[in-house]
């Protein structure tokens, strides 16, 4: 029968030297007998150099201790044994060039994976084979997934327009931050903002214009929170709320204050208001604190009735209610 392709037989150390991975023959002594072309290149080791010798005294103080383990368990116990480039980047001393790096220009060491396997020599004599794979590539698409994750992740809470938290976060994290509060016994504030006439602004400006108001309202109401831990984010719309934990009413309303000042010094034209001839905010605060706790809804309930006083109060003002109070409004009997 005539075969179809006649293909060549060629040298297994040929082969070996075309892969495009490390490939090193280890002899029951712990010696090397074979040493191929890529780890020429990535370890600067020719290999005249390696064969005959241990792979330690070919290595000196290279090689890492989970390797030596592993050659170890495989040429005593004949069972394979993988590294994965997880828990060892760096098993072996290789490198991206060819040459063995200089001490004040030493290159990067190439990640690696590493599989150990024992096989039988002709003779009957025990060997490892030992593959080294680059898993560069593996880690660069780790690296670019992750970052694309942690970019989505950013976008699913933060507000398009002005880069503050979104109403999702929002949500998310008023009732953690309550919760802690109450386990520690602490005060939790929450300011309401909402932007004086802001509709006219939009109708005599246009709602660019509109927008770019909101970009500076939020960069000075931002700039006047000095914690890490305080909150601000994007309500909705020309609305926005700040969540102060371990804040109480003195600190709430210091706040509050603060953030009207500095968005007022803006000084924002405003033709159509009703309040000033620029831009101005109104602030509803309420606290939740030591001896009247409440939900994330009566909270929020109270910031807004709060931020309703100071609207229907003349605006560009700030007005604080104890949350208790509307919680306690909330539960009373209806007649």
């Amino acid at each position: 029968m005539t075969a179809l392709f006649d293909i060549p037989t060629l040298p297994w150390r040929r082969i070996a030297d075309a892969l495009g991975s490390g490939l090193v023959l280890i002899d029951q002594d712990g010696r090397v007998v074979h040493w191929n072309a890529w780890m020429v290149k990535h370890s600067g080791i020719a290999a005249e150099a390696a064969l005959g010798r241990g792979i330690e005294a070919v290595f000196g103080d290279g090689l890492s201790l989970p390797f030596k383990r592993a050659l170890d368990n495989v040429l005593k116990h004949r069972l394979p044994v993988v590294l994965s480039n997880v828990l060892h980047r760096h098993p072996l001393p290789l490198y991206r060039r060819s040459q063995v790096p200089a001490e004040d220009d030493a290159p990067t060491r190439i990640p690696q994976s590493i599989m150990l396997v024992p096989i039988q020599g002709d003779g009957g004599e025990h060997l490892c084979l030992i593959q080294i794979n680059d898993t560069s590539m593996f880690v660069k698409r780790e690296r670019v997934l992750q970052s694309n994750s942690d970019r989505l992740s950013k976008e699913a809470m933060i507000d398009g327009l002005t880069g503050v938290y979104n109403r999702k976060y929002f949500n998310d994290k008023l009732p953690a931050e309550l919760n802690r509060c109450i386990r520690q016994e602490i005060p939790l504030s929450l300011l309401m903002l909402d932007v004086d006439a802001f509709k006219k602004y939009n109708d005599s400006y246009g709602h660019p214009a509109g927008d770019r108001v909101l970009v500076a309202i939020i960069t000075a109401a931002h700039s006047q929170l000095n914690r890490s831990s305080d909150i601000l984010a994007r309500y909705g719309g020309e609305e926005f709320a700040v969540i102060l934990s371990a804040c109480d009413r003195a600190g709430a309303m210091l706040v509050a204050e603060k953030i009207r000042h500095a968005i007022a010094e803006l000084r924002i034209p405003h033709k159509r208001s009703d309040v000033a001839e620029h831009i101005t905010v109104s602030l509803g605060a309420a606290t939740s604190g030591p001896g009247g706790y409440c939900s994330e809804t009566e909270l929020l309930d109270a910031a807004d009735r709060a931020l309703y006083e100071a609207k229907h109060g003349g605006r560009n003002a700030v007005q604080w209610l104890h949350a208790g109070i509307i919680a306690h409004v909330l539960s009373a009997p209806q007649n």
